[in-house]
């Protein structure tokens, strides 16, 4: 969307909330994916039994959280009491005016490319301006960013810029935001934040109320998210679109159940027609043999997390299954991921820890493996990647890795973050994809390598605003399809509310 397209909209929205709406709530609409203390918190409540709903889809809505954590908090407040102050303040300071300002000033050394759920993408430097407010119905976010020697050659961005409205239950809304689907602190399988947005539009749910039928009672709080965007990097097939949509609920407490589709179709000489579309929503799309009428490429995942007490903690055991194909109904050309997070109390700060390995090669765990399949495609040439990164794992197809990290949360609002991996990138050290752009640096792995990484992070607060402060280090540098990367790079950035 050009920067006419947005100016245009924004002006349409100011109008129309000064025309509709008659009362303010001031807050922002959601939590965004990244934020690991308000992760590590909600998650806690919800094994502790305190909030009785999903939190496996990112984005999460701040009304859920500000009318859906049970009074019970109250007689464990030695488990919860770090976790309730924490959103209280986040929600406190999300309500101090009408409109929320925000300056964001980062730089890194080099991108790198492992990132997990409580990581940003980091240029060579950036400055953002964030605008939010919102009303009684309407939501409007502006983020005109300018950056200095982009990865992907486009200075000029809109990330995280939206417009949405609330109707009952259900939240619409269009503009560019990062979602992560899934249970994983490392990679989630469909859809993460490691790439950069795409500008869509959107459905979901406000509030994961369960059903009030007693047939459909057994699901209990459910929650559902739909999105249609826009390819907007140069690719083999440009313009091609992009539907996301995923359902999770809760049948049994601490047991989250999700169910995700991401739909590639379209594009530049390819059927974009109701019947190309009802092929693709119905699975009739699943041919290998480069067919000219196949309409589009699909990837489906089942994710499971279940989490418990353990004493004045928590614990849970997760896993995510993705195929990249369809056999009887189910996904197929399977990739994994199998985890385990906990909770501690050390020295009477909270700590959150996870354990974390992932497949994807094809098969490659309960099976014959089968490379270059996964996040590729015969037709799809530059596969499921956006502005030269993956829309799913930072260790891309034909990986297998395992992580061990750990979130340290100071009582003074100290963030330190350690996450230890070691991978094994591009297993048959062959790349499918077709790169088209020279100008992008495309975050493939090129060759088969063996890799450790480190990645540290630490925020503070400093000049009335936070500073995070990043450094990432691999005992050997890592080629990619398109570059080399330094074996240390170092990034910081500091953000300044108004």
């Amino acid at each position: 969307m050009t920067l006419k397209h947005w100016a245009l909209v924004g002006g349409a929205v100011a109008c129309l909330i000064c025309l509709v709406t008659t009362t303010t709530t001031y807050a922002s609409p959601w939590i965004e994916p990244g934020d690991a203390r308000a992760r590590f918190v909600l998650q806690k409540l919800a094994d502790r039994g305190h909030f009785d709903r999903t939190v496996s889809t990112w984005p999460v809505m701040w009304n859920s959280v500000a009318k859906d954590i049970s009074s019970t908090v109250t007689s464990d407040a030695n488990a919860t009491a770090g976790a309730v102050a924490y959103l209280k303040a986040e929600r406190q300071a999300q309500f101090s005016g009408g409109t929320q300002v925000e300056l964001t000033l980062a730089g890194s050394s080099e991108q790198s490319l492992v990132q997990g759920f409580g990581d940003s993408r980091q240029e060579e430097a950036q400055a953002t301006l964030d605008v939010q407010w919102q009303g009684e119905y309407w939501a409007l976010g502006l983020s005109p960013s300018v950056v200095a020697n982009p990865a992907d050659d486009e200075e000029y961005r809109y990330d995280g810029s939206y417009l949405a409205a609330t109707l009952g239950n259900w939240v619409f809304g269009a503009g560019a935001i990062d979602r992560w689907w899934g249970p994983g602190w490392q990679s989630s399988l469909i859809l993460s934040n490691n790439a950069r947005p795409m500008p869509a539009v959107w459905l979901n749910r406000k509030r994961d109320l369960a059903p009030t039928t007693s047939w459909l009672s057994w699901i209990g709080p459910w929650n559902f998210t739909l999105f249609a965007g826009q390819f907007q990097d140069e690719r083999v097939i440009n313009d091609p679109k992009l539907i996301g949509m995923r359902v999770t609920f809760r049948p049994i407490q601490g047991l989250d159940i999700g169910l995700s589709r991401a739909i590639m179709f379209g594009g530049e000489g390819r059927p974009e027609n109701g019947s190309a579309l009802w092929n693709a929503l119905t699975g009739r799309d699943n041919s290998q043999d480069g067919g000219e009428n196949d309409p589009g490429n699909q990837l489906g995942s089942i994710d499971i997390r279940y989490g418990f007490a353990v004493g004045s903690q928590s614990m849970g055991l997760y896993t995510q299954m993705m195929g990249e194909d369809e056999a009887g109904a189910f996904p197929a050309r399977k990739s994994w991921l199998l985890g385990l997070d906990w909770t501690t109390d050390f020295l009477n700060t909270d700590q959150q820890w996870f354990l974390e390995y992932a497949s994807t090669t094809a098969d490659d765990l309960f099976g014959d493996a089968m490379p270059n399949v996964t996040y590729n495609h015969f037709n799809y040439n530059t596969g499921y990647r956006h502005h030269g990164r993956n829309l799913a794992t930072t260790f891309e197809g034909d990986a297998e890795a395992i992580s061990l990290g750990a979130f340290q949360f100071f009582d003074n609002g100290d963030n330190l973050s350690v996450t230890i991996s070691y991978a094994e990138l591009n297993s048959d050290g062959v790349v499918r994809t077709v790169m088209p752009d020279p100008s992008v640096q495309y975050f493939i792995p090129a060759t088969n390598q063996k890799v450790g990484i480190l990645n540290l992070g630490y925020s503070i607060d400093l000049f009335k605003g936070r500073l995070k402060l990043n450094l990432r280090g691999t005992d050997k540098k890592i080629e990619l399809a398109s570059s080399e990367l330094d074996q240390w790079s170092a990034g910081a950035s500091w953000h300044y509310r108004f």
